[in-house]
């Protein structure tokens, strides 16, 4: 058995949980009035395409998709998030994907959600399933202490999700060959970090991931019932 330190990463959009929650941010924020609702959704489904396409504008994307909590200031922005949360979120955490993350808190393990959705939209998600290490693209501020609509540093997506778990741990004084890791996630844009750990697991795969888990030999685990 190995002594090493076991790492459990969590992707969390369709991983954690049946939905987007940068795309359904989006829609939550043009429901509520914010945004053109003909423009943004053009755009808001151009950019999720090239997401799924593997082909996404990470610095585009995040530039459109805070483009309204960046007009809209903190203090409404703040109070806005936790209407979604409560609506669009809670309803959707499921009690299997909470006992995942329960089960490798009470074993030991150390815990972290790797998303590619920002920091303002995640934060209070990765606080809902009670995991208070939270890897996400993080956001450039002003003087005045509010978002620019820039990313901050590395993106943690596709091979960024590499460098910043690798960021994280050697804040620890590790790095991926001092832990035994695990790293659940749906998608093919993570198939750096998925190839990377120990023990890759194709979560709720989408059908290319679940194609290459079959012929590696992944483990592949779905925790809802979810059409991609």
């Amino acid at each position: 058995m190995s002594n090493k330190t076991k790492l459990a990463l969590f992707d969390l959009d369709h991983t954690l949980l049946p939905l987007d929650s940068d795309y359904a941010w989006g829609e939550f924020t043009q429901s509520i009035g914010w945004t053109d609702p003909v423009a943004f959704k053009q755009r808001n489904d151009n950019f999720y395409r090239h997401y799924q396409q593997g082909t996404l504008d990470v610095h585009a994307y995040v530039r459109f998709a805070t483009a309204a909590i960046k007009a809209r200031g903190a203090i409404e922005s703040v109070a806005a998030r936790a209407r979604f949360m409560s609506t669009v979120v809670a309803p959707m955490i499921g009690e299997p994907a909470l006992q995942l993350v329960r089960m490798h808190q009470e074993a030991g393990d150390q815990v972290a959600i790797v998303t590619a959705t920002n920091e303002f939209v995640t934060r209070p998600i990765a606080d809902a399933f009670g995991v208070p290490e939270l890897i996400a693209v993080e956001l450039e501020r002003s003087a005045d202490g509010w978002i620019t609509g820039e990313i901050r540093g590395v993106p943690s997506f596709r091979a960024g999700k590499i460098v910043r778990v690798e960021h994280w741990l050697a804040s620890r004084g590790l790095d991926l060959a001092d832990v035994e890791s695990t790293f659940y996630s749906d998608s093919t844009n993570d198939l750096p970090l998925l190839e990377r750990v120990n023990h890759p697991v194709a979560t709720n795969p989408d059908a290319g991931l679940r194609a290459i888990a079959k012929a590696r030999g992944w483990r592949i685990l779905d925790l809802f019932d979810e059409k991609k």
